[in-house]
């Protein structure tokens, strides 16, 4: 079968900021964050970023992560990386759990600022006093073991995410633990061979979750998107720089091919054309 090129850079008006399908979703935080004049484009003028291709061995890993807790979940019992980390609790039994797992579903709730905002969640357990504790399950493949977050822009990113899972919970109605937890599978490069298999070393990394700055984010973004003009360029955006330099190039060749064009064009047939578009 041939490739679809699926990339379509006008959205339907319905997904942008004011349609009914339109919600602000956890990465959609971040991606303001990231840059403000990219957010605007993708959310208020409707043209996105292209995407890139998914990480399916993450998704692989992700989905036997959660057959695995599940297991325990209907058992009531503690997995044993729960038991191996002394995390006293339990896989939270809820009637909406698939849904708060499902990409553009999740938990949801809608803002004092009209917006409606959602994340999808991985994990969440119950301690013994009923109050939640927010999981989030990692797979990558780095030397050493994985024992805490560092301070590089993903990690910052990672404890951003766990924050605003708690904060949506919490908007929920539910008690959640300030601790939240990052399952990590490390796939080690250190075998003999690969051998069709590839074997992971299963951490967890505990992280302070911080929710101070959602509201006064969500105040942001509430006027970035009421706005008609576009946003500063976030400071380490690729994008927007990418964007500039092109069209620079694009308008320098559009320029040079019109006065081309019109050094071999008669001059009666340059004066028909300016008269047909006037």
């Amino acid at each position: 079968m041939a490739y679809e090129y699926k990339y379509n850079p006008n959205r339907s008006a319905d997904w942008n900021y004011g349609g009914k399908k339109w919600r602000l979703s956890r990465s959609k935080l971040d991606f303001f964050i990231e840059c403000p004049r990219c957010f605007y484009l993708d959310n208020k003028l409707g043209t996105k970023r292209p995407g890139f291709p998914s990480f399916n061995l993450n998704i692989a890993v992700d989905e036997l992560f959660k057959k695995e807790f599940d297991v325990h979940r209907e058992a009531k019992t503690p997995h044993p990386v729960m038991e191996q980390y002394k995390i006293n609790a339990v896989p939270f039994v809820h009637k909406n759990m698939d849904t708060w797992r499902e990409n553009f579903e999740g938990i949801e709730y809608k803002h004092e600022s009209g917006m409606t905002v959602s994340g999808a969640i991985d994990d969440v357990w119950m301690t013994p006093e009923g109050k939640l504790i927010i999981v989030d399950y990692k797979s990558t493949s780095k030397d050493g073991s994985i024992t805490e977050l560092s301070d590089s822009p993903w990690d910052q990113q990672y404890k951003r995410q766990l924050g605003v899972y708690k904060w949506l919970l919490e908007q929920n109605g539910f008690k959640v633990e300030d601790t939240g937890y990052l399952v990590y599978a490390n796939a080690s490069k250190d075998e003999d061979g690969f051998d069709g298999k590839l074997v992971f070393e299963t951490t967890i990394v505990p992280v302070e979750t911080d929710t101070n700055w959602i509201e006064p984010t969500l105040e942001k973004i509430k006027d970035c998107l009421e706005k008609d003009h576009l946003p500063a360029i976030g400071e380490k955006c690729e994008f927007c720089p990418y964007r500039e330099a092109c069209g620079k190039k694009l308008q320098k060749i559009h320029k040079d091919t019109k006065v081309t064009n019109a050094e071999s064009t008669p001059a009666s047939t340059i004066a028909d054309i300016k008269k047909k578009y006037a």
